[in-house]
């Protein structure tokens, strides 16, 4: 029986989740109907654009994404600590990119003079949307709702088009977290969707491809930046240098193509050796992440802390992160 979402996120014992949201009905988000020969291919960028919309309003930062035909996965970082420096006016304004707000909210914008009880009405509800734009659920319902109501329009056609939840799982560690992220990256090309990275339409590694390759200094503003790996003084963002994490997908999609397939090179991407991962076992994370893991991911203590923070009466995927991960 599937858990509680409340039970499956947790703030205090990491800040990253990948989601994965699936059609239902034998609805297409992306890709060609062979029954219809209508095409969808247009939706994958009604996906990245919400989520672009997204990041300018919620305090959750887009880490990578990738756009597959029924479904699409997303790794978040929730920053709870941004939202909790903004003031009530920066609240309301992120609010307001997303939904119309309260008549309560507009008078007070407006300056006009609020009675004591409406304006502690308004300030419950800067708490109230405060807390929601660190929300994950709030953040796919924001994305999935979007989306849902375009393509129901565009088939003339009523009732879900996503499944009731959403997946979601914990990364607990770098390891999970790097594996994840390769994982995400790399749908494409074990779908046979494409060859390499850099021709992965609509996924976060194209971007970051195309980014570089132009010479942009900075990396794409809607996706949280690479910042290299752990130090003091360390700024926001992902815990790997970006050309490392580029050689590794770049590496791991050469070697899950068909002609490639088992031919491990001598020559390892630095990351794995930081991470001290095994390539055979990294291999076998970035092509099975979703059916080997369930809920909450990482080292083994590390899983075992987040199952007492939770209040798990048993610890899941232990034998899968001691051999993996550990």
């Amino acid at each position: 029986m599937p858990k509680p979402r409340k039970t499956l996120v947790s703030l205090e014992a990491t800040p990253y989740y990948h989601c994965v949201s699936r059609c239902v009905r034998r609805a297409f988000l992306c890709g060609d109907d062979a029954h219809t020969g209508k095409s969808y291919e247009h939706r994958r960028q009604w996906i990245a654009d919400r989520m672009k919309t997204l990041a300018a309003a919620f305090a959750i930062d887009l880490c990578a994404y990738a756009v597959m035909s029924n479904h699409y996965h997303v790794v978040l970082h929730v920053d709870r600590e941004q939202a909790e420096e903004w003031d009530a006016k920066e609240v309301i304004r992120r609010w307001q990119q997303l939904f119309t707000g309260h008549p309560l909210v507009q008078r007070h914008l407006a300056g006009e003079t609020l009675r004591e009880v409406e304006q502690q009405l308004v300030a419950e509800l800067v708490v109230l949307w405060r807390e929601r734009l660190t929300d994950i659920s709030w953040y796919m319902r924001c994305l999935n709702e979007a989306i849902a109501r375009q393509a129901n329009e565009e088939d003339d056609c009523t009732g879900r088009f996503w499944e009731g939840r959403f997946k979601s799982q914990a990364l607990l560690d770098e390891k999970a977290l790097a594996a994840c992220l390769a994982y995400v990256d790399l749908n494409p090309i074990r779908a046979g969707l494409a060859e390499t990275p850099e021709t992965s339409d609509h996924t976060s590694i194209k971007e970051r491809i195309q980014a570089t390759v132009a010479g942009n200094s900075t990396q794409p503003t809607h996706l949280l930046p690479f910042v290299g790996n752990p130090r003091e003084e360390m700024p926001k963002g992902l815990p790997f240098r970006l050309d490392d994490y580029l050689e590794l997908v770049d590496w791991t999609g050469r070697i899950l193509r068909d002609d490639k397939r088992g031919a491990i090179s001598a020559h390892l991407p630095p990351i794995l050796e930081r991470l001290h991962i095994d390539p055979n076992y990294w291999l076998h994370m970035t092509q099975h992440f979703e059916s080997r893991f369930k809920g909450l991911v990482g080292a083994a203590y590390k899983l075992k802390a987040a199952c007492a923070t939770l209040g798990y009466r048993r610890t899941p995927n232990l034998a899968a992160c001691r051999e993996l991960l550990t």
